[in-house]
């Protein structure tokens, strides 16, 4: 699935099934807490902390929660995601070309 046919199929499971979008302010909002579950997750099974009794570590679905709260913001704002990651892409490449390689705390 590309970013466009993700982004339509948002679009149409919202106008099918979730009567309209969450105001920009809520889906942020919400963004937020998914990135934050998400961090609770990294944490726990890259970082020092310990599951809790009958947590598990689903981390796919929490970045695909992250992707799909994206992908609403995306919608609602206008924002074409494959041309703002090409172009984001472009960007990078431009600006950073060989400064990683270049950084001597990655080598």
């Amino acid at each position: 699935m590309t970013l466009d046919e993700a982004q339509q199929q948002v679009d149409q499971w919202i106008k099918t099934y979730g009567v309209r979008y969450f105001s920009e302010l809520t889906n942020m909002a919400i963004l937020t807490e998914e990135v934050g579950e998400l961090a609770r997750l990294m944490a726990r099974k890259y970082g020092d902390q310990s599951f809790k009794k009958g947590e598990t570590a689903d981390l796919a679905d929490e970045m695909a929660d992250v992707l799909w709260v994206l992908l609403c913001l995306a919608n609602q704002t206008g924002v074409n995601l494959t041309s703002a990651l090409t172009a984001n892409l472009a960007k990078k490449t431009t600006r950073d070309h060989g400064r990683h390689q270049q950084n001597p705390k990655l080598k």
